[in-house]
Parts: C-alpha cells; structure tokens; sequence
C-alpha cells in the first residue's frame, strides 16, 4: 500500500449572526497570543443609497414614502432563487405586504461577509500556517476576520439561506420595532403592544401604513436586542410564492451582463490560446485589418480580442487574424490527465479522515477493491461569459455576473493599475453559473479592452471559447479496499482518491489573481481536504479511512455544482452496492444496518423506497440507490434505468429530501429537480477530452448532455422538518450517478464504475 502523510483536518465552528444595524469586529486574544490587525475593532455601517423618499433602516432594508420596501440581497441569483428567498424572510417576520416588495444588490461591504462559508471550506480561504495549531480558536478567528475585511461575499456551497436567514430575519425585526415605535409615539401607547401585519403597524383597531411611518421611524434608535414577531395566522415563510425574478425572465425585460447597452458602446470578441502556460506569439495583421466592421483590436500577452460595430463582426474578424499561440510544458491531454491520475494513486497520500484501527481490522483478512474513475466536468452554463466595462474619466464601471463581488473589483483593479475606489462594479444576474462565475477573466479582459479603446465595450465569449476555456471540476480516480464481517458488513474501509488540489488553486485565483496555469503548478502536490469531501458518508463503518492523493495533471481545476461531493458519492455508494452483492444482501438493507446513527438520512432512504416500489435490486429489476448528506441537508434517491436502442435510458428518478425547514417549497422543489437534472447530465456526459491543450468540444450538442426525451420522470418528496434550513443547490447532484449506474448493474448484471456511464472501462 502506498505511504500516508501528515493528517490534514478543517475547522467548522459557525460564527453567530451578523449584527443588527451595523457589524462589530472584535480583536480577541486566547493563550496570550494577540493578532495585530491594526485598530480592531472596527465598526462598519452600511453603504446603501437611498433614492428621494427613500429611508435607511439597516444594511438589507429600505422603505419608501410611497410604501416599497426595497429588500438587499448581497448573494448572486444564478437561478436558485436567492432574489425571493431572501425577501421571502425579510417580509414574513417584518410583517410586510408581499406585493410591495422589491429586491436591490448590495453593495460590496464587510456586511455582508458569507462568514458560514469561511468557516465550513476553512482550506478554501486561509493557510492553516497563519497561527498555529494550538490555538485553533485563534486561527479560526483570524479566518473570519481576514474574511470580514476583504468583503468576502462569496455566493457557494448552497450557503445563502443557511447563512443570511438568521441577520435578515434580524433586520427585518430591528426594522419592524422600529416601525412600531414610530407608531406608538403618535398614538401614545406602548411600542412593544403593537404589531404589524401586511403592510400596517396595528394596535388594537389602529393602523397605519408603513410609508406613512418610514421618514420618522429610520431616525429612531432600535431596541439592544431584536424583538422578534409572534407566529403569524397566515405566514409568508414556507408557502409557494411566485418567484420576484420570474416576470421580467418571462418577459424578456430582465438585465443580464450581455442586456447592457450604454452610448458609444461597441463588442468585443476573444480568442485565447491552449490551457497551460500559454502567450500570443503572432497573428496576420494584414489579412486581419481588412476584415468588415473591423474598429480596433487589443493585443495582450495572453489572448487577441477584436472591437466591431456588433459581435459577430468582431468574432467573423479573429478567425482573419489567426492568433497563434505558444505553450511552455507538455501539452493538456486526456491520456495525459489519465496517467497522472493512475501514478497519483499508486504514490503516497495524505490521510485526510480516520476512525478506528483500519491497519489492525484489515490485517491478514481478505480484501476487496475496486478502481473507479470519473472524468473532467464542465459548467456549461446557457450564458457565456459575458462583460460589460465603460471608463468614466478616471473611473470605470463594470457591469458582470459574480459570485464574488469584491474578489471581482479586486481583480479588475490589479489588472488595470486602478485603485479599487476607482472601480465601480454592478453584479449582475447569471444566466446559470455552477460556480462558472467565481472565475472572473471575462470582466478583466473587458476592463482592459475598454480602457485600451477608450469607450464602452461589452466582451462575450463564443460557446467554442467558453468549452475551451473552462476551468473544470476535476477529474479523479479511487481505490476502494475493504474488509469484510462474518456477517458481510463492511468492517474496514478505505478510500485513496487521486485528484487535483483544487481547492489551492481556487484560493490563488481568486484572492492572489494567480493565471490558472501558474496556480495549478503552485498548488500540485498539496493535501486538500476539500478534494476528497463526502467520501464514506453518513455510514457507521468501524474503521474507515480516507486519503488524498494529489494529482498534477497539468489542467487547471476548480468549483463546480455539488464540488467533491459529486465523485465522492459516486466511489462510496457504487463501492456499498458492489459489497452488498458480494454478501447477497439487498442493498436497501445493507445501507440501512450502517445507517444507525444518521436517522434523518434512514427515513429518506426508507420513504424513497416505498415511494418507487423497491424490488429489492436484484438482477432485471433496473433499480438502483444512492443517498448522501452535505451542507445540512439528506437524500436518498431511487434510480430506474435500462440500456435501450439509443443508449442508456433513466425512466424515474424518485429522490426524498430532509432540508429543514423550506422558505419556499415551490422553489426547494426546483432546486432539487435541477440538481437531479444536473446530476443526469454529469453521469451521461458534461465532459470533453483534451489534445494539445485545448478541448475537443466545441458546441453544446457535443458535451453528451441529456435532451428533454431523455429526461426521466421526476418524483420529489420533501420531509416535514423544522430542524434549520440545510443546503438545497447541490444536494441532488452527487447521488444521480450511483443511482444510476447501480441501476444499471440490475439490469444488465455489468458493472460501470467510470463517469462518464458511456465511457470506456476504467
């Protein structure tokens, strides 16, 4: 067996909520070990702009003379419904009229600090080697701080109800008390006798609407401690309420980045070189020049970019410049990825999770492996990436979807030689992201441009250039070994995966503006503990371990939609199925003997299974299973599926999910449907191969991703739960593939274990 390194471990203490009407940052000390942070405390308050007859009251609300509440939402929507989540809350505990409510980015701001994030992917935002070990509370203080003062507003991990429901409800109460205060003076009654219920303070048979209270009660001082609203008769949280984005998306008059349109304003096309440590070595200038509609072109070190009238022009005019390219190092390719991955696996790794004695159990007993491979995973979002930039003197606005807003400004800053203040950002709404949109070249190079020619530009990359450009998921490879009780039961397990640190790399991109390339060699060879996330999963094995094996395979990696979590179940739950068959056992319940210490996970498992009339996965049954936990919430999901004329076809899928508590099931319901849906693409395709450094895909139509004929039935059932909200953007997405492909092992008695299902065996 290959050597294991030093244990790697991660911090997850959640820091309590946001303050009411402003955030304190406290320095504390512990051990006697002080931080020098340079005048903490610091007292941050909110940065909002408020239009004539429009009232402050705290960082996520304003209420207007005419009676709007407009509602601050400082995470991405990209589509999970975060613009009326959010709102859903605010308006339900301050009491307001839902038809009066309106939603507004926010600003960037330590105020809006996703400090739940920082503290559940700790490897993702701060080097362990800051403090020491010892004084791990200090460390993670100084995660957080370090958090709060760059403005780390990060839209990831399914964190944004799980992280804002608790200060916007708070908020929302400061701004109701408020509101009632207002009221109580002109009525001369006590405050706290009052209420509040659509749109109206109430005491007894008076009211009186909320904009007619607005301008006195945002002078007022909130009570120290919120007061929050008794159970409503007809609450606004947990009901279907029709999505505030949905009208304009309906109607076409929603603005994304590529909507902008500004005086002057002219499009820019991009054509970038092989993934790698890659420069512009030349182009044909002549022949490029005469190309129509042709007003300007900008050279960078890293890519050429044409300026036309319109898009196409601009496009049209790249291929006549034919741009070549140079690249130091091997070149990117699939059999290069693959061999790295197999040498990775057979090397020394890092021991990430541990439990028991797993040497000792596995001792002088038969053991049991199996290899698994799953295969690079792109975003392909139906938006390209797509920005907008327009000097302004000696300023410039950017208008651009992100997921980190003020990583984004950063990032434009840096690139441009402008100061931060000097950059005006306007994040917009993302025509699907997955994580596309923590990568933030598109606005950098559109900054670049605009300051180049001196004028509005708004830069879009083609389809070809977003395949090709894409920094991935990783792909990765597994060896599952384990041993065996006398009853069959899974004894002794262990997981050695083989996959970038991509995590490493992310963190460089993002916060140091590293290029891909210089990141991916940087961080090669580094533990990750976030690369191996879920492995094993919820099940009581008594000894069990996981380790890391850090692959270099030249190909710069990063976030995507369910992150490791979407290979790791795939290993676990595929590896469980093949066990359970080696000890004739159903594999209902096999899962079900290990699941004694995850209920909540058990009742999903057994609801799924009544709920799509299990069979109990024998051979020709063409049904499979697969559950998982991340983020706060559970899933179980049955999968139905046979090989068919036209390849593989998934009849049903049947999930039961325990999110806690649903802001808005209507939306919940989406959300799992199109991890479900996310998932199916991730198992039948979603992938490219590379040669030369460059992917072969060019076109949607050749990522393999299921049509609407393929899509199977859905069947989603939610569990009653007023536990708090869980993660609900990923959690339908890593069991899909092991569903599926145990499903196929029923019906066909062939076991698939490489993503994806299509692919050659591992």
């Amino acid at each position: 067996m290959a050597g294991i390194r030093d244990k790697v471990g991660t911090d997850k203490r959640r820091l309590p909520h946001v303050s009411r009407r402003s955030i304190l940052v406290g320095a504390t000390a512990a051990g006697g070990l002080a931080i020098a942070w340079t005048l903490w405390p610091r007292d941050y308050q909110p940065n909002l702009t408020a239009a004539k007859g429009e009232h402050v009251f705290n960082a996520f609300l304003k209420i207007g003379d005419d009676g709007h509440i407009a509602m601050v939402v400082p995470q991405c929507e990209m589509g999970q419904g975060v613009t009326t989540l959010l709102p859903q809350i605010m308006a339900d505990e301050l009491g307001a009229d839902w038809r009066t409510i309106a939603v507004e980015t926010a600003p960037i701001s330590p105020l809006y600090t996703n400090t739940l994030l920082v503290d559940e992917d700790s490897a993702t935002f701060m080097p362990r080697s800051l403090v020491p070990d010892f004084v791990a509370d200090v460390r993670g203080w100084a995660r957080r701080e370090w958090a709060v003062r760059h403005a780390v507003m990060l839209t990831a991990n399914s964190s944004s109800v799980r992280m804002f429901e608790a200060p916007c409800r708070e908020a929302a109460a400061q701004a109701r008390a408020l509101l009632m205060m207002a009221a109580a003076r002109r009525w001369d009654a006590d405050w706290e006798s009052c209420d509040t219920q659509d749109g109206f303070v109430i005491h007894g048979k008076k009211k009186l609407r909320f904009a007619e209270l607005a301008a006195a009660a945002a002078l007022l001082e909130p009570p120290a401690e919120p007061v929050y609203r008794a159970s409503s008769a007809d609450p606004l949280y947990g009901k279907e309420l029709t999505r505030l984005d949905l009208p304009a998306k309906i109607d076409g008059s929603a603005n994304y980045a590529g909507d902008i349109r500004l005086p002057d304003m002219v499009f820019a096309a991009i054509r970038q070189g092989p993934l790698g440590a890659t420069r512009l070595k030349s182009i044909d200038r002549k022949a490029g020049m005469k190309s129509p509609g042709l007003l300007h072109i900008v050279e960078h070190e890293r890519w050429l970019a044409t300026v036309a009238r319109n898009w196409w022009a601009a496009n049209q005019a790249l291929d006549r410049f034919a741009p070549v390219f140079e690249t130091a190092g091997a070149p990117i390719s699939s059999s290069r990825i693959d061999k790295s991955l197999k040498a990775a696996l057979k090397a020394d790794g890092y021991r990430m999770r541990q439990n028991g004695d797993v040497a000792g159990a596995m001792e002088g007993r038969t053991k049991i492996a199996a290899h698994y491979a799953v295969a690079p995973a792109l975003h392909a979002p139906i938006e390209t990436r797509t920005a907008t930039a327009a000097p302004d003197g000696t300023r410039l606005r950017v208008w651009v979807a992100t997921q980190a807003p003020a990583q984004c400004r950063d990032a434009i800053a840096r690139a441009t030689g402008l100061s931060e203040s000097s950059v005006t950002l306007f994040p917009m709404m993302a025509g699907g992201s997955f994580d596309a949109c923590l990568d933030h070249s598109a606005a950098v190079q559109a900054a670049i441009i605009a300051l180049r020619i001196n004028r509005p530009v708004q830069l879009a990359w083609s389809r070809a250039e977003e395949i090709m450009r894409d920094i991935p998921r990783a792909p990765a490879r597994a060896k599952m070994t384990a041993t065996l009780n006398a009853a069959g039961g899974i004894d002794a397990l262990v997981a050695r995966i083989a996959v970038p640190p991509s995590t490493h790399e992310f963190r460089d991109r993002l916060f140091g503006n590293t290029p891909p390339d210089v990141a991916q060699r940087a961080a090669a060879g580094s533990p990750d503990a976030v690369a191996v996330e879920g492995a094993i999963g919820a099940y009581d094995i008594p000894h069990f371990a996981v380790d890391h094996c850090p692959a270099d395979i030249g190909l710069p990696t990063g976030r995507w939609r369910g992150n490791a979590d979407s290979y790791t179940a795939f290993f676990t739950e595929c590896f469980v199925d093949e066990l359970a068959a080696r000890a004739n056992s159903d594999p209902l319940s096999y899962r079900m003997a290990m699941l004694g210490q995850s209920p909540l996970l058990a009742r999903c498992l057994l609801t799924a299974t009544s709920l799509g009339g299990w069979e109990g996965g024998v051979t020709g049954t063409a049904q499979g299973l697969a559950c998982h936990s991340m983020r706060g919430s559970h899933i179980a999901l049955m999968a139905t599926a046979r090989p068919s004329e036209s390849g593989l076809q998934v009849e049903q899928l049947v999930a039961v999910v325990d999110a806690g508590r649903l802001v808005n099931p209507a939306i919940a319901r989406q959300q799992v449907e199109g991890g479900l849906i996310f998932g199916l693409a991730a198992a039948v395709g979603a992938t490219t191969d590379y040669k030369g450094g460059i992917a072969t895909a060019r076109k949607l139509a050749q990522l393999g991703l299921p049509r609407l004929s393929q899509s199977p039935q859905i069947l989603i059932e939610f569990v009653e739960s007023d536990r708090d909200p869980g993660g609900l953007g990923e959690i339908g997405v890593p069991v899909v593939a092991p569903a599926i492909a145990n499903a196929m092992a029923a019906a066909t008695g062939r076991r698939t274990r490489r993503l994806p299902l299509s692919a050659r065996p591992a």
